[in-house]
């Protein structure tokens, strides 16, 4: 069922294996030639043989960013593993290893045929990213129950599943099992799932299966309701408001004072609360959709950004186009004309003639990108004056709403504290007839007891309300430093590629002239 290693030496992915397979699988013509001598660049590369090389753990994989197909079989890795960045991999074989859990999967979206053949997995799991699957192979390994399959029920494009060599596959409702719960699959352990076998199966499991759709069904809306919800709460997170719109912040502050359950039994405090709890609401609601329009407004003015600047690019792109086009076409077969000459001082002279125009052109495309630059920088300073002018505002009326808060919180403090010291002296002059229970009645052995609690929990509450303002400050600050910064750093890395670009053009003209052979000595 595996591979064993106790004679073997294992091996490690390094950038010398890498090397040698990209190399080894490269086509064995002047350009694979070329490209060897040159280097390759692993992110180019969509194909990847590592089979047969005792690998004993997956690792260095990640500059293969664009990696659609991975062989690993025939070797004696023990886990999977730094897969995470391969996201384009379609096709991935790990049969004939020693693996035993099915894992670090999940990133794999985009895979359609897994191979796990020949291992030591015990138990078909973790695959529920992998929405796209159609061909799945995990025979001979060690799956025990025809249970565990319905799993793979969860996979509406598998059409293919090979279980051979399994335990289970000695059930004798094997075949019928499998084809009553995936309806869909075509072909099972290499043959097709026939129409008798398929009626026979519903047949069977008629009863069983319509129960499960059931569970399914109602599992799934269930599903479908709750990611609505995570979608809005990311929403929300984007304008620095989730949960804001409701009792959240409220009760939570109310959550972590050990205090308040003590004093909500002291006479006229329930209908305080109440009058507090629906005002503090009130004021939360109002930031919440304050919040809500002004990122709203912030996306706007983001989008706007971009569209200025993209029809700046599209300006100077169309702009020096032209200019290499009335280039290429006035200078059209100038260099073949030269070579055919035969007069020196001609040859000299024309060659003097198109390297004016080399440089003429360089000199038009380099102040083109310098008018750019200097266009996008006044768009660039617009945009981060008005974003930051957004960000302001919205933080001062936050700050605003923040203030209503906590003067509601002095305000119900102010009135909790008159409660408790008036119920203290009742107390003391034995008019307080009402019940209460004992630890309640342990803050009011004296007036310092009682007003440090009523303090100690307006403490907590304040707390509560700074955080949260703090934590929505932080987030915008940093949210509008970062997106400015990426701003600026993708100009500057746009210039330097496109003065880059411009020099190696005009390098490459200049290098024609200098390849040709027609001045004698």
């Amino acid at each position: 069922m595996s591979r064993m290693y106790d004679s073997i030496e294992p091996n490690v992915i390094d950038e010398e294996m890498l090397q040698k397979a990209v190399e080894e699988q490269g086509p064995k013509d002047e350009a694979g030639i070329l490209a060897k001598n040159e280097g390759i660049n692993f992110k180019d590369v969509l194909a990847l043989q590592l089979d047969f090389r005792n690998i004993l753990k997956i690792d260095n994989l990640w500059q293969f960013k664009n990696l659609t197909k991975l062989q690993l079989d025939n070797n004696i890795i023990e886990k999977i593993e730094a897969l995470d960045t391969l996201v384009h991999l379609v096709w991935l074989d790990l049969s004939f290893n020693n693996i035993e859990v099915i894992e670090g999967l999940d990133a794999l979206v985009k895979l359609q045929d897994l191979s796990l053949y020949n291992n030591r997995i015990s138990k078909i799991e973790n695959l529920d990213t992998l929405q796209e699957l159609q061909v799945f192979s995990i025979g001979n390994n060690n799956i025990q129950t025809l249970e565990n399959v319905i799993y793979l029920r969860k996979f509406k494009n598998l059409r293919t599943l090979n279980l051979t060599g399994n335990p289970v596959c000695e059930n004798e409702v094997y075949t019928t099992f499998i084809a009553a719960y995936l309806p869909d699959l075509v072909y099972l352990d290499f043959r097709l799932v026939d129409d008798n076998t398929r009626e026979m199966a519903l047949i069977k499991y008629q009863y069983s299966i319509e129960e499960m759709r059931h569970g399914e069904t109602l599992a799934s809306a269930k599903q479908q309701v709750l990611d609505a919800q995570q979608k809005q709460v990311e929403y929300h997170k984007l304008a620095y408001v989730e949960y804001l719109n409701g009792s959240f912040l409220f009760d939570s502050m109310f959550a972590d004072d050990p205090e308040a359950p003590k004093l909500l039994y002291l006479p006229g405090v329930p209908e305080l609360l109440e009058i507090y709890k629906t005002k503090f609401v009130a004021i939360c609601e109002n930031l919440f959709e304050y919040g809500l329009k002004q990122y709203e407004k912030r996306e706007a003015e983001v989008a706007l950004f971009y569209e200025c600047l993209n029809e700046a690019l599209e300006e100077n792109h169309q702009l020096c186009s032209k200019y290499l086009h009335d280039f290429e076409e006035k200078n059209h077969g100038v260099i073949d004309m030269i070579q055919n000459l035969s007069d020196n001082q001609v040859i000299e002279m024309k060659l003097a003639e198109y390297n004016f125009e080399i440089t003429k052109l360089s000199d038009v495309l380099m102040t083109e990108e310098m008018l750019l630059v200097d266009q996008l920088e006044e768009v660039i300073k617009d945009f981060e004056r008005n974003i930051a002018d957004l960000v302001s505002n919205f933080i001062e009326n936050e700050q605003g709403m923040m203030a209503q808060c906590r003067d509601l919180e002095n305000q119900h403090h102010e009135k909790l504290l008159e409660i408790s010291v008036n119920t203290l002296e009742k107390i003391v002059k034995s008019e307080f007839d009402e019940e209460i229970p004992d630890d309640v009645r342990m803050l009011f052995v004296d007036k310092d007891t009682i007003v440090n609690a009523v303090n100690a929990s307006h403490d907590i509450h304040l707390l509560k309300i700074d955080n949260r303002e703090d934590e929505i400050i932080t987030k915008a600050n940093n949210w509008v430093s970062t997106l400015v910064e990426k701003v600026h750093k993708t100009e500057i890395q746009r210039n330097r590629s496109r003065v880059m670009e411009i020099n190696q053009y005009v390098d490459h003209l200049r290098s024609e002239l200098d390849n040709m052979d027609i001045l004698e000595t």
